[in-house]
């Protein structure tokens, strides 16, 4: 039996812990423990995994676990886009229980790395809120303040990420579903270029290109050795993207050439920006030009009003297809469908083929754009968030909200609802909190939020910088070297800190 004991354990990173397991310092059935050990202290206060299989995962763990770079090392995965077969998924649902038969070419990779998952973590229903908040499961804590929001989509993984319960969880980006949670947590979230991991066997592309598949970490370097790990073309897969000259961990390790980055606080869909944000951005600015890069502020040419409304568009079209296949699930899986995912799903329904074509046009104009930006610097650089991590039950509608959106769902007055006010009243509250990491969505660039700013009330705000479309070498060269000019590894939340 190992001497090292979960406080040990607690500055290892995945890599380090996988190191651990390869030199026979400590058996992967014993990493599997620690990590479950914690679980079952934290995640009752937490509740950022929902379901467990953990007879399951100590079978696995004693077995010859497969020849990658996280052999042995505890996973968890997002209850939404990852099919694991045989093990229930909910998608943040109270009326879906869809066992696949068999795994996602993504769990595949997850698998082929030699990671151990033991359970699913939670998620808003069908991934479609800023926050993680479902009525099925109920809501993930922030590790830094209970009562506060963990992020969304991918919440849960962010939240057991920042306990430390694994070193790195699943997540997927479809509006910021990877950075978002990453910087209401304190850790580093990547969300890769369109087209860079694999979304099939059963979806070709979600959302029309804008979900991105890959993990939340403690460390740079185990986001970058697990993309080198998942990355490149699948069979069936609407795109191919380049693969990198060298390797992701490998740039993670060595600083970058002297960069040319463009910086902004402008929110590229309407929100107000809170000084904190702001303060962030600042001191980041100052970070950079001290390692020797030239900063240049300088705002992309989008407008702002039809962004929005273009990813809305594509957004509550794709809501009403999942929407339908909940209903092949059964009259009750409808039934018990929370009341926006529904009044989104009658949106999306009224919407006509002509109007979902013309938000992808205006998708283009937004690549476009950005692709003329990246011309002229190597990154841009914005704040992730628009204000710090806000208290649980403030993005949610309100009771009263949900009983007037049952109401209102049940007359034809969807088409109404789109060409009036009351869409902007309804989805701006969230949509805003988006303002600057739907972009790299709807563009399919490579983005990513590290953790470079806590507020003075002691709360994570991430930044993010994007990228040029499949230059995600560089970014990493980056983070990585942030990483060594301002770790985070061993700030830990103070609630859950050993």
């Amino acid at each position: 039996m190992s001497s090292i004991g979960t406080d040990e354990l607690l500055a290892f990173d995945g890599l380090g812990m996988a190191g651990l397991v390869a030199r026979g310092e400590l058996s992967a059935g014993e990493l599997l423990d620690h990590s479950i050990r914690r679980a079952d202290r934290i995640n009752p206060s937490l509740n950022a995994i929902i379901h467990r299989f953990d007879d399951r995962a100590r079978i696995v763990a004693k077995h010859a676990l497969p020849d990658g770079p996280f052999a042995g090392v505890p996973f968890l995965l997002k209850d939404f886009d990852n099919d694991f077969a045989g093990e229930p998924m909910s998608m943040g649902s109270r009326g879906i229980r869809y066992v696949p038969a068999q795994h996602s070419e993504m769990v595949r990779r997850f698998l082929a790395a030699g990671v151990v998952p033991f359970g699913k973590t939670n998620t808003p229903e069908f991934g479609l809120i800023i926050t993680t908040e479902p009525k099925a499961h109920g809501p993930t804590h922030n590790p830094w303040r209970q009562g506060y929001s963990s992020g969304g989509s991918s919440g849960g993984s962010a939240a057991a990420v920042a306990a430390r319960i694994v070193p790195l969880a699943s997540a997927y980006d479809g509006g910021g579903s990877i950075r978002f949670p990453a910087a209401c947590c304190g850790v580093f979230g990547f969300k890769p270029s369109r087209g860079r991991n694999p979304s099939g066997p059963v979806i070709g592309e979600g959302w029309s290109g804008a979900v991105a598949g890959h993990v939340i970490s403690v460390s740079v370097r185990d986001s970058a050795a697990m993309l080198d790990r998942t990355q490149g073309e699948e069979v069936g897969a609407p795109y191919v993207v380049k693969l990198p000259e060298g390797s992701y961990l490998e740039a993670a390790q060595r600083d970058p050439k002297p960069l040319r980055i463009g910086f902004s606080s402008r929110p590229m869909i309407p929100a107000q920006v809170h000084p904190e944000a702001r303060r962030g951005l600042e001191q980041t600015v100052a970070t950079l030009e001290q390692m020797g890069h030239e900063l240049v502020e300088a705002d992309p040419v989008i407008d702002q009003e039809q962004m929005w409304r273009d990813f809305a568009v594509v957004v509550f079209s794709h809501t009403a297809m999942q929407v339908e296949w909940a209903r092949s699930q059964g009259p009750e899986a409808y039934r018990l469908l929370e009341p926006t995912t529904k009044i989104m799903a009658r949106i999306g329904q009224s919407l006509g083929a002509t109007e979902l074509l013309a938000a992808q046009q205006g998708w283009h104009r937004v690549q476009m754009a950005m692709g003329e930006y990246l011309q002229g610097f190597d990154m841009l650089l914005t704040p992730t968030l628009v204000n710090p991590p806000v208290a649980l039950g403030v993005l949610p509608p309100t009771p009263a909200e949900e009983r007037l959106l049952a109401v209102v769902n049940r007359l034809p007055v969807a088409r109404l609802i789109y060409g009036s006010g009351l869409l902007e009243q309804m989805m701006l509250p969230v949509l805003g909190q988006m303002a600057f990491t739907a972009m790299a969505n709807i563009s399919g660039l490579p983005a990513m939020s590290v953790p470079l700013h806590w507020t003075e009330e002691g709360l994570p705000l991430g930044m993010q910088f994007t990228g040029r479309m499949c230059d995600e070498y560089t970014m990493y060269q980056l983070a990585g070297q942030l990483e060594r000019a301002r770790p985070w590894f061993e700030r830990r939340p103070p609630e859950i800190a050993e």
